[in-house]
């Protein structure tokens, strides 16, 4: 999936790039990418950072275009019947492209679409698939040193983990009492997951994601996300960083603290000590 920059006609477009779009399925006779499934569509309804009293909880959220919710199947809990898949699209709420596949019995859903996985190919989930993208199968029927995505953490819950584009985790083992799998992340952790969950072969699609520039403020208020503004740029009564006759440095004892005065930039907040012993190396250790 090429990036195409813009020209820098204006401050605007100078450091802004797009995807090309190029691996999106065209509708017939037309060089526009088809239309989404509508039974497989839902409104989203937006809270602009709001709870049910209307107070800002998260900040920094409002606006953006509107958008439909694809439906996607994170379970691929239809075993052992193929599907063909029918077009690849975009999906604007989230970084990978998404597939339409319809199954032998007419049944059409919509699954993350992996590297190399394209229009007309039969892919199925079940414990004796091929080992070949978008196939689904448990983990103790995945050979050791496959690449996988849309990782379960429980069985039977669907995908969790690995979904962003173009991630993918990696089985390293399978042991634990024969119960568990050894997988790393793409975050670098390695954690122990129930052989009986589910995984999709290969790696999650659109890696050249990260390669695009939004190029503007107003691309990133497109998504829904406002500006962000600095603690030092505050008064003291906003922010425990804010305060001086000019902006100046953290300057505080206790260290960098959100505006609510609790430890920030770098403090752990990971406190759940029932999943500890799943993590066999830390996403930050050496």
């Amino acid at each position: 999936m090429p990036i195409r920059r813009y020209k820098p006609n204006t401050p605007g477009t100078r450091f802004r790039s797009v995807s090309t779009y190029t691996e999106l399925t065209r509708q017939e006779g037309k060089n526009q990418p088809v239309r989404p499934y509508k039974p497989l569509l839902e409104p989203i309804k937006k809270s602009g950072g709001r709870n049910n009293k209307g107070r800002i909880t998260t900040r920094f959220r409002g606006g953006g275009n509107k958008r439909m919710y694809r439906i996607i199947d994170f379970k691929r809990n239809k075993y052992d019947i193929p599907a063909v898949v029918k077009t690849i699209e975009y999906d604007p709420n989230r970084t990978c492209r998404i597939s339409l596949i319809e199954y032998t019995d007419g049944e059409k859903r919509y699954i993350l679409t992996p590297e190399g996985m394209k229009v007309g190919d039969t892919i199925i989930a079940s414990d004796s698939a091929d080992i070949q993208p978008g196939n689904s199968l448990p983990l103790y029927a995945i050979p050791v040193g496959t690449v996988i995505h849309n990782l379960e953490l429980h069985l039977g819950k669907g995908g969790q983990l690995v979904r962003s584009a173009g991630v993918g985790a990696q089985l390293m083992g399978k042991g634990g009492g024969g119960k568990f799998a050894q997988v790393r992340l793409p975050s670098g952790e390695t954690r122990l997951i129930l052989l009986t969950c589910h995984a999709t072969i290969g790696q999650v699609g659109n890696a050249e994601h990260e390669n695009i520039s939004l190029g503007k403020a107003g691309a990133t208020r497109w998504r829904g996300r406002r500006g962000h503004v600095r603690g030092v740029a505050m008064t003291p009564r906003d922010h425990p960083h804010g305060g001086g006759e000019a902006q100046s440095p953290v300057g505080r004892k206790k260290g960098p603290a959100t505006p609510w005065g609790k430890p920030a930039l770098g403090h752990k907040t990971r406190h759940n000590k029932a999943t500890d012993k799943f993590i066999l190396r830390r996403r930050n250790s050496k």
